[in-house]
């Protein structure tokens, strides 16, 4: 919503200023097919110069991001530590009946409650892989807390490459349109012999080239990257929360203890209350 609600603002604020300050629309509305076409052409060629299809594919899917915000949103935290909190109880008190909930998670009763979370496959794996070591005595913290932080940067880095894309694609705008500029001088000049208002109007639509590149890099494409970079940063907290609480898990912390390591870590304006964790785990514990 407020992503619609910032470029309704940027396109206000951008041409309302240029038309109340005396501008004239008829010389941008004129050229801007033609520009659009030499720098907007220019922009989504050398996108798919520097991508596969598949990161072309990922990019334009993740574009949605930009407007619909994070995945994972407060309650989603609440419900991953409460079925960690069921898994690392059970995993202490039956290991054995642990093997099926972890090698079977889509059959579980447990991973059931949590729809959301089962359809994330890389949050059940991240749980499930890691549960498994433990039972088969790789249980060293350090060990266990290198493997996942590694594991979630490579996660990570492959979920930003279509933010850095798009702030490629940002960065090399302003060229394109200065490229677009320079072909509407050169047109220009070749009609040198024409009067001073036709001329004028030439090289007004030559300018529109260089405001284009810049108006898209800056206002429309630049942001986008930032925007869909913070969604990225911001969701991957979610995993993160998953490492805390296993890594606690291993230093043999009652499950308890390992929850609230979790909630604490977890970043304020998305960490559920003290009060809020303990009714919904008491919830579970009834259920149970």
């Amino acid at each position: 919503m407020f992503g619609i609600i910032g470029i309704v603002v940027v396109f206000v604020m951008v041409f309302g200023g240029y038309i109340l300050a005396g501008g004239k629309m008829g010389i941008i509305l004129k050229a801007l097919p033609f520009e659009m076409m030499i720098i907007g052409g220019a922009a989504v060629g050398t996108f798919l110069i520097s991508n596969s299809i598949t990161e072309v594919k990922h990019a334009v899917k993740d574009l949605g991001k930009v407007f619909k915000g994070p995945k994972w949103q407060p309650e989603d935290f609440r419900d991953l530590l409460c079925l960690l909190f069921e898994l690392i109880k059970l995993a202490k008190q039956n290991p054995v009946e642990m093997e099926q909930h972890i090698e079977e998670p889509e059959n579980s009763p447990i991973f059931s409650k949590y729809e959301k979370i089962l359809e994330d496959k890389e949050a059940i794996n991240l749980i499930c892989d890691t549960l498994r070591s433990a039972s088969m005595n790789y249980d060293d913290p350090h060990q266990v807390e290198e493997v996942l932080e590694k594991r979630i940067e490579a996660n990570l880095h492959h979920a930003q490459h279509s933010a850095h894309a798009l702030q490629i694609m940002a960065d090399g705008l302003p060229a394109l349109g200065i490229v677009a500029a320079v072909m509407g001088v050169i047109k220009t000049m070749a009609s040198i012999d024409q009067p001073p208002e036709i001329l004028g109007k030439m090289i007004g639509g030559a300018l529109v080239g260089t405001f284009l590149g810049i108006f898209l890099a800056y206002g429309l494409v630049g942001p986008f990257a930032a925007r869909l970079q913070a969604v990225v940063d911001e969701d991957g907290h979610f995993y993160q929360l998953i490492r805390e609480v296993l890594v606690a898990n291993l230093h043999n912390h009652a499950a308890a203890i390992c929850i609230e390591v979790g909630r604490q870590n977890t970043p304020s304006h998305i960490r559920p209350g003290f009060s809020e964790l303990e009714e919904a785990i008491k919830a579970v514990k009834g259920a149970a």
